[in-house]
């Protein structure tokens, strides 16, 4: 049945600039896709992934190339071979997803055959800054249950942060996000220094393509493939190099593909994780019902914009709730 299909690029202002290692960031432009058919309506906003070029701009270009093919009644299924992953497929795939769920008055959780959501535990993000100002923002998320901190790649400034942040977090679930930064000479000493404390989770330590280095590393701390884990493809090749993947819906390209990872990551043994590349609560919307799965959650996207969409998913108590009313039939 034929759709009709509206793009928009939204700029989401943050509250403050964020720091990761190579990249400050002031703002986010994503990308809205809206599809109409019988009266119903579907949303799906996305990011891109920044380090692949996929931006904004391509993003809708991507989509407007093929208008025509989805306009015409594309399903997820056939969106798969119509789009290749990323911010574009994701944006369409969510759209999908909530048009889906409000044609046949099912949540989306129920049309994803999951039980029904819980509230999930939540990382919350303190970008690489001073170490005393890291310090300050962990004061600030007083409630916060699990913290992540990003690391640039200089060593003796990235431990200081870490003792920084223990010393005034000292029992929280605390994780560290290298993006990239790191070379595997230097891995031995920032591994053992994590372990010492009580760090519970390495993000991509090295660079993508580097993956084959981490097979004879024994880390005393569990390592999440994040930009090494960008697709369905990737997640053979991460088994016997990382214990937990970071599905992201940029990244993968929606709900649909997120979801078949947690899956395939689950029966090679590997744990799984949720995260995302920023946005408001439309994005993180779809990534909370693919967070029901997950062993670990960094949803925390909204918390970095001066204002989000309403409703909005709602964070207390350091975790995060996201009511059907918020993207999908309630």
């Amino acid at each position: 049945m034929k759709m009709k299909l509206c793009v928009a690029v939204e700029r989401l202002p943050f509250s403050a600039p964020f720091r990761i290692a190579g990249h400050v960031f002031e703002y986010q432009d994503a990308v809205v896709a809206t599809l109409e058919q019988d009266g119903r309506r579907g949303r799906g906003e996305a990011c891109g992934v920044f380090y692949l070029g996929d931006t904004a701009a391509g993003m809708v270009a991507q989509i407007e190339e093929k208008r025509a093919a989805i306009e015409a009644g594309v399903d997820r299924a056939q969106l798969q071979q119509l789009l290749p992953p990323g911010g574009a497929r994701n944006a369409l795939d969510c759209a999908l997803w909530e048009l889906e769920s409000w044609r046949s008055g099912s949540p989306v959780w129920q049309l994803a055959k999951l039980s029904a959501p819980q509230p999930l535990v939540t990382t919350f993000t303190l970008g690489a800054e001073d170490p005393q100002v890291m310090a300050a923002g962990a004061r600030r998320y007083a409630d916060a249950r699990a913290l992540k901190l990003k690391f640039s790649g200089d060593l003796p400034l990235d431990l200081a942060r870490l003792r920084a942040v223990r010393e005034v977090s000292p029992d929280v679930w605390l994780g560290v996000d290298a993006n990239q930064a790191y070379r595997i000479e230097d891995l031995d000493t920032l591994v053992r220094e994590l372990a010492a404390a009580r760090v519970d989770l390495l993000e991509q330590p090295l660079a993508r393509g580097h993956e084959a280095e981490l097979e004879s590393f024994a880390s005393p701390v569990p390592l999440a493939a994040d930009e090494s884990a960008l697709s369905l493809a990737d997640v053979p090749g991460l088994v016997g190099r990382f214990q937990v993947i970071n599905i992201k819906l940029d990244k993968c390209g929606g709900l649909t593909e997120g979801l078949a990872i947690a899956y395939a990551a689950r029966a090679r043994g590997l744990k799984v994780m949720v995260g995302n590349m920023m946005g408001s609560s439309l994005a993180m919307a779809p990534s909370f019902i693919l967070g029901q799965l997950c062993d670990v959650v960094d949803l925390d996207g909204p918390t970095f914009l001066s204002r989000d969409r309403t409703p909005a998913v709602e964070y207390a108590r350091g975790m995060i709730w996201c009511a059907d009313a918020v993207w999908g039939a309630h």
